[in-house]
């Protein structure tokens, strides 16, 4: 166990790092690769210099340490202002003209729009997610990174957790039919994710490049459409105006926080947000975040066990 790298990331604006963090907890509460606590988050990543394990914490509203640990700790380090969105403002929300939009940010200003610069791993579970539930999705991501069992870097710091690293595109070509069908995903979804890491470098560097060419490289991958893409440029670009059409539950959050309409479309959604075009999917986490959620009409649909067919 070698001693970490550390650092201090100052902030131009508070940072909750619970709230920015948040989405990179791709498998849920038991998410291997993300743990979030009172003592800050604890982070597995891979990077281009290798394997890291990082944990950050709050010193104050605007200085958050960054200890990194493995052959990626300085890569790490250098990359974790853009991950805490150490330079992100509030897109003006704060002050705008929309009262219940107004509130929130000033209720939730520690929410920053980071970006991890890792592409493909956000790309992974993104593919997980498409027309499944959830749950499932998160089950499957958890299921995947425990049968890789790359274990991360060891910190010295004894209240560390035991994570795991994201599955690798060697490993996940490597994979055979039937270890998909195990953790829950059917071929269409395993195709995608295969077809993703035999591009994986390709992927990576969509990084240097503006949005709208980002975009176009990731949509060009067969089973990688505007969604997906709109995933991924919200948690590795930092794309405070990324908006997730085709979600099946955002389009019914906007219009019912912005509407008061019980149910809404993509069409609609996009009307709604377009006072603030440059920002709309920081509204769109906002309202997640700290809206009134749309009402559910009829029961819960089950939960598709594919793994049982």
């Amino acid at each position: 166990m070698a001693a970490p790298c550390r650092a201090v990331v100052d902030t131009a604006l508070p940072v909750d790092l619970g709230l920015t963090l948040g989405p990179l907890r791709r498998g849920g509460a038991r998410d291997p690769c993300v743990r979030i606590g009172p003592d800050g988050v604890w982070r597995a990543t891979r990077t281009a210099e290798g394997p890291a394990t990082v944990h950050l914490r709050s010193l104050d509203p605007r200085r958050v340490e960054v200890r990194a640990w493995g052959p990626g700790a300085s890569a790490a380090l250098a990359d974790a202002p853009r991950v805490v969105g150490a330079t992100d403002d509030d897109g003006g929300l704060a002050t705008c003209d929309h009262r219940l939009v107004r509130r929130i940010a000033r209720a939730q200003s520690g929410l920053r729009v980071g970006a991890t610069r890792n592409p493909f791993e956000a790309l992974v579970p993104t593919i997980l997610e498409q027309k499944v539930q959830g749950r499932s999705a998160k089950a499957s991501f958890c299921a995947m990174v425990r049968a890789a069992a790359d274990v991360a870097p060891l910190p010295d710091d004894r209240s560390a957790p035991r994570l795991l690293l994201p599955p690798s595109a060697t490993w996940l070509l490597a994979q055979p039919s039937w270890a998909w069908h195990r953790w829950g995903v059917e071929m269409k979804r395993a195709a995608t994710i295969r077809t993703a890491a035999s591009y994986a470098h390709r992927i990576a560097e969509t990084v240097t490049m503006g949005g709208a060419e980002a975009s176009r490289r990731l949509r060009s991958l067969p089973g990688v459409g505007v969604w997906s893409a709109a995933e991924v440029a919200a948690v590795a670009f930092g794309d405070p105006d990324a908006v997730s059409v085709g979600d099946y539950w955002l389009p019914h959050w906007v219009c019912h926080n912005l509407a008061g309409e019980t149910r809404g479309t993509d069409q609609r959604m996009l009307e709604l947000l377009a006072p603030w075009a440059g920002q709309r999917g920081r509204v769109c986490r906002l309202l997640m975040v700290g809206g009134a959620e749309p009402p559910r009409f009829g029961p819960r649909l089950p939960l598709r066990q594919i793994a049982d067919i």
